[in-house]
């Protein structure tokens, strides 16, 4: 294939696709270039699998360290499990891919994105999206794209359109949209509060740039004399299907008219109906086209079965405006509350019911030690704030055997930690690191935005003060030709027979994350900005609720929880304290009991159970650090005697020596005649020599001064 480059420009920023240069037996490969960011998209298809029944479609993200001029740690020094961010990715671009490809499809896809290169400036993740398209296309898979994806920031006023790290991390908005020509596929977004029109504005205008890199797609492929594909759907019996079609309509759209409230209970219905077609085809003669059918694909009587309820179901809220459960299309599931509803050797945690949603938030107030190192291409060193969700499988019902979380774990607790940092106190006025683990104890839909709500409870259980709280709700949407009807607080079975999940979780003033996700070719803007203002009042009700019952931060802390004191020191000390090999700072806390932690900027973080230890070692370490002059008189103890005079502490971790001449002002023949070991004395700073030593007198102190280094000790 000949080699062919396109460039795009957004206000100067770059965007150049680089065909025909690398990976020549991928189905379709291409490089996607921004500044000294670099990725390689490569897309390859092969044959399906006997048995198949969904889309085998496969995406990774790689990331290489050498991307950034760094060699792996470890043992092996090279790249193992793929770190969180980049299973992040790996979604980021299944998620506006997968829609796309036709529902026929069964042949195995997989999509490879490496990062070739990376500077600080550009992320790779939204090139890696655009990029899959373009492979996609180059392999000419049936797809029904075009589809690209773009960055929006908003840098004061303005929006801009692919920021740089340091912009995404000064503004109020880090906003992903992936669209086709369709129409907007998905979004992704974390904010400062953003008011809903700031944020409908923001994905319009991202949408605009995206239309640029779709045509930009088109015109390569024009130029490549590559036709999209677009292959016709097959040919399917229909004898099975409409035997199936004419046997349970009727009684599945009675039990769906039931507006049965209780899942188990319409769940256990629908199985009985779906038993009495089974057993229907089982008394067919052998030779019969619909036995034969039947037997020849397995899955075939519960595909269609399945699709017979999902068109029963849509067309009840298109044309009746009533959900399977009864419910208006924007009424919310009965919610209830509860906080501290575990002991408290947790430092935090709260119940969050939503219909048969329920999530557990528990919270960990941890020191500043233990933040998580990021080994990863990315700028970000360190997390303070850690979001984990679990979902085991009897939390549906189910059995299976329990592993690591996959990427769907991963994905909903990296959107719930989006949602919650912008209400999170500064790392100055509240030094923990904080764990939320939300466990899902029942699903049935909107778990992610239950562990927003839950762990605002549970951060406000443990007395984090958060700037204010943040619920969430998940829309979705019906679409019927022309007829569109947009869902709040969805539970499963319409997530799963609908046509958009739409999560939105803010705070009264505004958006904190947006997450949607599409299962048809897009939604026009109107659309997307009706649900975004549909969902306003269903969060401020989930709020309402909340605050219902626990409406601000707890005063006090769990008594098992770290008590932090935070001192900050010239950096210049910092050698000092932790002492050769860390002799001095692990003697500080054999001695106190606390822990330390020092940052390269001196900010030091002492940490106990008991807040008296935490005192201790903080009084050890200003003790040390604390700039000495001449003349400065302290309280102090004997703590060591010599021929020539007495070492006396006269601060915390440190001491001087008052020679035997400074002992008193007559002539002292021998120095335990004015001193022993334990005595409380009064000294004076007479000087600190070439090495640092410090020099005492009990020579020349007037009485208001010991008086006044007396009352000072008893403080401290």
């Amino acid at each position: 294939m000949e080699e062919i480059e396109k460039s795009i420009s957004f206000d100067g920023r770059d965007i150049r696709l680089k065909i025909g240069l690398l990976a020549p037996q991928a189905g379709g490969a291409v490089l996607v270039q921004s500044e000294d960011t670099a990725v390689l998209v490569a897309a390859t298809r092969a044959s399906g699998r006997e048995g198949i029944d969904f889309l085998p479609l496969l995406v990774d993200y790689e990331e290489r360290l050498y991307a950034a001029g760094r060699i792996p740690g470890g043992f092996l020094r090279r790249e193992g499990r793929p770190p969180e961010k980049a299973t992040l990715i790996s979604r980021l671009i299944d998620r506006p891919l997968r829609p796309l490809f036709p529902g026929w499809m069964r042949d195995d896809i997989q999509v490879v994105a490496t990062t070739l290169s990376l500077d600080e400036l550009v992320p790779p993740d939204v090139l890696a999206v655009t990029g899959a398209s373009l492979a996609v296309l180059l392999a000419q898979i049936p797809f029904n794209g075009p589809m690209a994806a773009v960055r929006v920031g908003l840098v004061g006023d303005d929006f801009i359109i692919n920021p740089t790290y340091k912009e995404i991390e000064s503004g109020d908005l880090d906003l992903i949209v992936a669209g086709s020509p369709e129409g907007i596929i998905m979004v992704e977004a974390g904010a400062n509060q953003l008011p809903e029109q700031d944020m409908i504005e923001a994905i319009d205008f991202g949408y605009e740039a995206v239309r640029d890199l779709i045509q930009a797609q088109r015109d390569i492929l024009k130029e490549l004399g590559i036709e999209i594909a677009t292959a016709e759907t097959p040919e399917v019996d229909k004898t099975l299907e409409d035997f199936i079609r004419d046997r349970v309509t009727v009684p599945v759209k009675e039990v769906i008219g039931r507006f049965e409230k209780e899942k188990k209970v319409r769940d256990a219905a629908l199985d009985e109906v779906k038993a009495s077609l089974t057993a229907a085809i089982a008394e067919l003669p052998a030779e019969d086209p619909v036995k034969l059918a039947a037997a020849a694909n397995a899955k075939a009587v519960g595909n269609v079965f399945k699709d017979v309820t999902k068109v029963l179901m849509r067309r009840q809220i298109v044309e009746d405006g009533v959900r399977i459960d009864g419910r208006k299309l924007d009424e919310i599931r009965p919610i209830s509350c509860r906080v501290g509803v575990l002991p408290a050797r947790v430092h935090g945690s709260a119940l969050f019911n939503r219909g048969l949603t329920q999530v557990m938030s528990v919270v960990t107030l941890g020191t500043p030690g233990d933040a998580q190192e990021m080994d990863d291409l990315h700028p970000d060193e360190k997390k303070r704030y850690l979001h984990h969700y679990n979902m085991p499988p009897y939390s549906v019902g189910e059995t299976k055997p329990m592993r690591s979380p996959g990427r769907r774990e991963v994905g909903h607790g990296a959107l719930a930690e989006r949602a919650l940092i912008p209400i999170l106190p500064k790392k100055e006025d509240f030094p923990y690191v904080l764990r939320v683990v939300s466990e899902v104890l029942s699903s049935n839909g909107s778990t992610s935005m239950g562990s927003v709500c839950g762990s605002t409870l549970a951060l406000m259980d443990a007395g984090v003060p958060i700037l204010k709280p943040v619920s969430g709700a998940a829309m979705g949407l019906i679409k019927e030709g022309e007829e569109i009807r947009i869902l709040t607080d969805i539970q499963g079975i319409e997530d799963f027979l609908g046509d958009m999940d739409f999560k939105v979780a803010g705070t009264d003033t505004g958006i904190t994350a947006l997450q949607l996700d599409m299962k048809i070719h897009g939604l026009p803007m109107d659309i997307i900005a009706q649900a975004i203002n549909q969902a306003k009042p269903a969060r401020l009700h989930i709020l309402d609720k909340m605050m219902q019952t626990i409406n601000t931060p707890r005063t006090d802390m769990s008594p098992f929880a770290p008590r932090l004191l935070t001192i900050k020191i010239d950096p210049e000390f910092i050698g000092m304290i932790i002492g050769p090999g860390g002799k001095t700072i692990k003697g500080i806390t054999e001695e106190t009991g606390a822990k330390i932690d020092i940052e390269d900027t001196g900010i030091v973080t002492i940490s106990a159970i008991d807040g008296e230890k935490a005192k201790r070692a903080r009084s050890i370490i200003q003790g040390m650090t604390r700039k000495l002059n001449a003349g400065d008189v302290y309280a102090g103890k004997v703590t060591r005697i010599i021929p020539i005079g007495a070492f006396v502490e006269f601060l915390p971790g440190k001491e001087g020596m008052v020679h035997i001449s400074q002992l008193a002002d007559y002539r002292v023949g021998k120095v335990e005649d004015e001193v022993n070991l334990g005595d409380e004395v009064i000294v004076k700073v007479r000087e600190i020599d070439s090495r640092g030593r410090i020099n005492l007198t009990r020579l020349g102190i007037h009485p208001d001064e010991a008086t006044a280094a007396r009352e000072a000790a008893t403080q401290a």
